[in-house]
């Protein structure tokens, strides 16, 4: 659904808020979705290795890749090839239908909700958040849960700029937070 209303109407404003004549392959548009899942207790226990999978594969729809140590590191406890979080990539029309999924659902269940942060975005124009609950996410078996993680979302956006990026969300409407207004 959000990929139809993305080639006709999203397109067009895009073309509008520009200002000038471009090819529609130059336009900013969304690339790929990263979902990183940190299970830090994973080197000790496997049951909460495969809970964060069962999670993980509800939330995102996928089977997640299982991420390991590259190298030994002593002052934090970890040795080579110890499992150290979970990652998703989302294309296609998984990503889209997580991104509506993010939009109308999740971010608005967050408490004290006045917007995403306008300042998230990298040099590249991809843009970070992090939700610091899993549970907000509808699929979240509530009675499974045995640990609080955090999701961190990359939203990698092909864009020549950080401002084409914000344009290119705020018209998929992203809700940004609200500077200063005048009182």
């Amino acid at each position: 659904m959000l990929k139809n209303i993305i080639q006709t109407t999203v397109k067009n404003d895009l073309i509008s808020q520009l200002d000038k004549k471009r090819n529609v392959f130059s336009l900013p548009r969304l690339e790929k979705i990263v979902i990183n899942y940190r299970v830090a207790e994973a080197r000790e226990s496997q049951e909460s290795l495969t809970a964060a999978i069962e999670e993980l594969t509800a939330i995102a729809g996928q089977k997640p890749q299982l991420c390991r140590a590259k190298k030994a590191v002593s002052s934090f406890k970890i040795r080579e090839n110890d499992p150290l979080a979970l990652k998703v990539i989302l294309r296609g029309s998984r990503m889209y239908d997580f991104i509506e999924k993010l939009f109308n659902i999740i971010l608005p269940r967050l408490r004290d909700f006045k917007g995403m942060s306008a300042n998230a975005f990298d040099n590249a124009g991809n843009y970070n958040l992090t939700i610091k609950d899993q549970t907000l996410f509808p699929e979240i078996n509530l009675d499974k849960v045995n640990k609080i993680r955090s999701v961190q979302i990359t939203l990698n956006i092909r864009a020549s700029s950080k401002d084409e990026a914000k344009m290119l969300l705020s018209t998929l409407g992203f809700p940004f937070e609200k500077n200063g207004g005048s009182n």
